[in-house]
């Protein structure tokens, strides 16, 4: 049976290979498994990553199977090409069977399949015979739908049915898995993921992409961080950060808008989101130094480095950089700025001025104490970027699934019989019965309302 099987296939034993159930829980069981690493295991991480993590025996495994990047590894593309066409055909092979049910040449029904249904709904009535089939034959077909009608010896039957083409909705289903994949693979293979930090002022059109270190791309065009807002809570949490950009193309200034959280800026294929932001540097300083020897305090407006005198002829002091956090002695003090002093004698030191401790260089053994008396904050906005041409299929694919779980699980090709035994004498016995593919007791509801129906309109 096997080989008469195998020679009535288009492809024969190819076919045969990609019509197996058992080939699509491997593949899916292979899927599930790989994905599983590959959440397990971080991707994009780079050789150094993966040698001081795992090892060098590991790294080496990961590198030479595409762990490391193994959504978009031949295997892993394999896997899900083979799911592809085992999912057409497959499809293909039941096709032929359910578009035989669904468009039949002729239709044809039994009426003993129906009469050894445990279900049926019975009932008799005193009237004409011919009278009522017609009144029963129109009330099914506004109920259900085209009306077969077949006369035999003693009873007249008659059979409609509805919904045959909701057995398609499998093939809708897969349809969807298909769009799914096929948007996956484009978003693999021809989209990428990036971010990139942009100072206020700044302009750019390079983002680091995620899938390797040290990985840059440059866009067709470039973006400006105009300006950053923040705003906070009470407790110091951030309530909202807003970036405010400009896209340049060629030179010309081509959009201006905001980025906030949930509301992306979408330009040519490429979504930007707002993911994080941070201080880049100080717009201001104003500090105060202290003079050790007289007690003064004087006050000065700083621009980085840019040498100012100090007062009494104590020599000279440049503000050098910012950092967000200096550490001293395994200790992180902060956002804080780093100058210099030269004193009179030509001899440099380096002074390190934490914000959050304004007394901090008053430890130093200079003729000054300095203090950060405030500063403007110049932040970076930080943006995710992202292009993902297979988004649509994806959509589509999850829209087509939708649609198509709705019609598997929730309609069904339901057929009724009515049979109606002529006992002579004006009266009739009436046999309402259906059947379905799928859920039963729903169906036994419908047949008894309808049997009820038909029982009151036979008066």
């Amino acid at each position: 049976m096997k080989k008469k099987a195998l020679k009535q296939d288009p492809a024969g034993p190819v076919w045969t290979f990609f019509c197996s159930v058992r080939l699509t829980v491997v593949v899916l069981l292979a899927l599930a498994f790989t994905s599983i690493i590959g959440t397990l295991i971080p991707q994009n991480g780079g050789d150094v990553f993966y040698l001081q993590k795992y090892g060098q025996g590991w790294s080496k495994v990961f590198m030479a199977l595409d762990i490391d990047d193994m959504y978009h590894s031949w295997w892993f593309l394999t896997l899900l090409a083979m799911l592809a066409v085992n999912i057409v055909v497959c499809s293909i092979q039941r096709l032929r069977v359910t578009w035989k049910i669904i468009f039949p040449k002729k239709i044809v029904f039994r009426p003993d399949r129906f009469r050894r249904l445990k279900d049926r709904e019975t009932f008799a009535a005193s009237v004409d015979n011919g009278e009522i089939v017609d009144r029963f034959q129109g009330f099914l077909k506004r109920r259900v739908g085209k009306v077969t009608r077949q006369t035999l010896e003693g009873s007249t039957v008659l059979f409609a049915e509805k919904g045959r083409w909701t057995r398609i909705g499998v093939y809708v289903v897969h349809s969807s898995i298909l769009l799914l994949l096929v948007g996956s693979v484009i978003g693999g293979v021809w989209g990428f993921k990036g971010r990139v930090s942009i100072p206020e002022g700044d302009t750019t059109d390079v983002i680091e992409l995620r899938q390797g270190v040290h990985e840059h791309l440059t866009l067709d065009f470039a973006i400006r961080c105009n300006t950053f807002d923040v705003s906070f809570y009470d407790t110091g949490a951030p309530n909202e950060f807003k970036s405010n950009v400009t896209l340049i193309e060629n030179g010309v200034e081509v959009l201006t808008t905001d980025i906030v959280v949930n509301h992306p800026l979408r330009y040519k294929g490429i979504s930007f989101y707002q993911s994080n932001y941070g201080i880049a540097a100080a717009k201001s300083i104003s500090l105060t130094m202290t003079s050790k020897e007289s007690g003064l305090a004087f006050q000065q407006d700083i621009e980085f480095n840019k040498a100012i005198t100090l007062p009494e002829n104590q020599g000279s002091f440049v503000m050098e950089h910012f950092v967000k956090g200096y550490n001293f002695q395994g200790h992180n003090l902060g956002e804080s700025f780093v100058g210099k002093v030269t004193a009179p004698d030509g001899t440099e030191s380096e002074i390190v001025i934490p914000v959050k401790f304004p007394t901090f260089d008053k430890m130093r053994r200079g003729t000054f104490a300095f203090a950060v008396d405030h500063f403007e904050k110049l932040y970076y906005t930080g943006l995710q970027v992202n292009r993902d041409p297979g988004v649509w299929f994806v959509y589509s694919g999850f829209i087509l699934m939708i649609i198509g779980c709705w019609i598997t699980f929730f309609m069904s090709h339901q057929s009724y019989c009515v049979e109606i035994k002529d006992l002579g004498k004006n009266k009739v016995m009436v046999d309402v019965s259906a059947t379905s593919n799928r859920n039963p007791q729903s169906l036994k509801l419908k047949t008894a309302k309808l049997a009820l129906a038909m029982k009151e309109l036979k008066s």
